[in-house]
């Protein structure tokens, strides 16, 4: 049976769900979703395809909008957003079985129709057109669509091809990928290739997709290592990988991280703090899914990148999800790792090698009766937040003026839920 996948993206899609409450023409409106109360260098969250015409980027900051263009800005409200995607997703369901849908984020999903063809009696141009009409009629949101015959070309035919396209729905099979993209610039635009792959391509003198195809191949593993193999995959339109193997993937090793990009510069001793917040959350998520971990590290950026990031990592004595063990560990880290003489901006944490709490183990330093207590207060702490929200119960570090975990427990994504 051959196999075909739609990519669907819902347009510039905050934006979009802010100008339907607001009874806008996200096609007619310049609008853009950021907190102002961020200050001037808030990045914007998204741009309606008005504004995106005056040359205004989804990911920009709000002082980058020149001064002569009027638009409104809409606050961020990400539980909103969340309820459409719902919605969306419900859609979907109407006419996809679950088992063939694939969730990529909260904006674009895959849709593997190979089976639905003959149920529908349609091609695949015909479903994409009949789910992103019932997207609008149900919701007011204009989706997009790829086609593909894998899940790479279905992928590369929504960013690339269907935002030019009319009807917004673009087809790519592997003849007609060869003919029309093997030479499409900037290589950026290609779905899993980032800046720091065509720097690596270029000097190899690789410019496009026809130049990787036509490479030696064992000359591109020895630059890229395993990640050679998706590279010349894709110069070709190939994509092995189907939604089936997605949702049968057990990854080997699994970690919990957390990352925030702070509002404003960040003292060494102040950013100490919401570090600390931090691994005192991601405990808790230890707890709550009854894991532990023997693995930490440390990700330190500093304001304006003055100086290069500081990253820092050790495996630890215990296999544990005890806060007071782990807090300790970071605590090493910390001052092992970081420059104090310089602000910090972005602070990221994870326990790596994570797994079943029946692995737990301690050092012959470790007394096993002090974590079970502690580990009680934290199950008790858990049932507390589920029952009444996660600022139902703090610590006396929360309440400090440069904590940040409090607000941030109001957060969805780390952007204003309501």
């Amino acid at each position: 049976m051959d196999k075909y996948y739609l990519c669907i993206d819902l347009k510039s899609f905050y934006a979009s769900v802010e100008c339907v409450e607001r009874g806008l023409d996200p096609f007619k409106v310049n609008l853009v979703v950021a907190d102002p109360t961020r200050g001037p260098g808030a990045i914007t969250l998204a741009a309606t395809p008005a504004i995106k015409k005056l040359g205004i980027k989804s990911r920009g900051r709000i002082f980058e909008i020149p001064k002569h263009i009027k638009y409104e800005i809409a606050m961020p409200r990400m539980k909103l957003y969340m309820e459409y995607a719902a919605r969306i997703h419900e859609i979907f369901l109407k006419y996809i079985s679950s088992e063939d849908i694939h969730v990529y984020s909260i904006d674009e999903s895959f849709l593997d129709i190979s089976s639905y063809l003959n149920l529908y009696k349609m091609n695949p141009k015909q479903i994409a057109l009949m789910i992103i009409q019932d997207i609008f009629k149900e919701t007011g949101i204009t989706a997009t669509a790829g086609i593909g015959t894998n899940l790479f070309l279905s992928k590369i035919a929504l960013d690339i091809m269907a935002k030019h396209a009319e009807d917004y729905i673009a087809y790519l099979d592997e003849d007609i990928f060869k003919q029309t993209l093997w030479y499409h610039t900037p290589l950026t635009d290609f779905w899993m290739i980032g800046p720091g792959t065509v720097k690596r391509l270029n000097a190899l003198g690789i410019q496009n997709l026809y130049g990787v195809a036509h490479y030696p191949e064992k000359d591109l593993y020895k630059t890229f290592g395993v990640n050679a193999e998706y590279l010349i995959d894709h110069s070709w339109g190939k994509e092995p990988t189907t939604i089936a193997d997605i949702k049968n993937y057990v990854p080997q090793a699994n970690s919990i991280s957390n990352s925030q990009i702070l509002f404003e510069d960040y003292s060494y001793d102040d950013a100490y703090l919401v570090m600390k917040e931090m691994v005192d959350i991601n405990v808790l998520t230890l707890i709550e899914r009854h894991l532990v971990t023997n693995h930490i590290s440390l990700f330190i950026g500093y304001s304006k990148d003055i100086i290069p990031p500081s990253r820092v990592s050790r495996q630890i004595t215990n296999t544990t999800n005890s806060c007071r063990v782990l807090l300790d560990e970071f605590k090493r880290l910390y001052k092992i790792g970081v420059n104090p003489n310089y602000p910090i901006r972005h602070i990221a944490i994870s326990f790596g090698n994570v797994k079943s709490e029946l692995y737990e183990q301690f050092d012959l330093f470790t007394d096993p009766e002090d974590i079970e207590k502690e580990k009680r207060i934290q199950q008790t702490i858990l049932s507390i937040h589920h029952k009444y929200g996660k600022n139902s119960v703090l610590k006396g570090m929360n309440y400090l003026k440069r904590a940040t975990a409090k607000k941030r427990n109001t957060l969805v994504g780390g952007h204003n839920a309501d």
